[in-house]
């Protein structure tokens, strides 16, 4: 297994659309054991393909306290349950040390694959309701940061350059 490097905001490449895989073979089962090497090292509770700049649908999550719950999703897509919308306060790998409300769905669907690629679909509310969208956005090119003001993103963008700079 490997620590791969986690893109931070405003990279480029973190805007890239991931692209569905295609067979579920031992590179995607390697990537998926170094994705939840590097987000449990970050420390993490979600990471996707697209932020260690491999653009798979792939995302790997683990809520639990002890990293006893690890989870897998490749190909996943989810779609709302219900109109309700909840806060959370959100955070994120690739925008260190910024956490900020985002409004989604309470209650979402998920269909994915799992590690041997088996399809499977499951309903989730709570914190799994929202790492999923939360990683499903990532796939698709898409930030946290983006549900923000503009405000708010140029000053988070702004700090990050800034700290990018000083470790250049």
């Amino acid at each position: 297994m490997a620590i791969l490097n986690i893109l931070e905001f405003p990279d480029s490449r973190l805007r890239t659309i991931a692209k569905p895989v295609a067979v579920v073979d031992d590179k995607v089962r390697q990537l998926v054991d170094d994705m939840f090497e590097t987000m449990y090292e970050a420390p993490g509770i979600g990471l996707a393909a697209t932020q260690v700049n491999v653009h798979q649908r792939v995302v790997v999550m683990d809520l639990s306290e002890d990293r006893s719950e690890p989870r897998v999703f490749i190909n996943p897509e989810f779609e709302p349950l219900t109109d309700e919308m909840g806060e959370y306060q959100e955070g994120c790998l690739s925008v260190p040390e910024f956490y900020e409300n985002v409004e989604r769905p309470v209650r979402v669907k998920i269909k994915a694959l799992d590690r041997d690629g088996k399809p499977y679909d499951l309903i989730a509310e709570g914190l799994l309701a929202v790492c999923i969208q939360h990683e499903c956005d990532h796939l698709n090119g898409k930030l946290f940061v983006d549900y923000l003001s503009t405000l708010k993103r140029d000053r988070i963008k702004k700090k990050l350059e800034k700290k990018h700079r000083q470790q250049a």
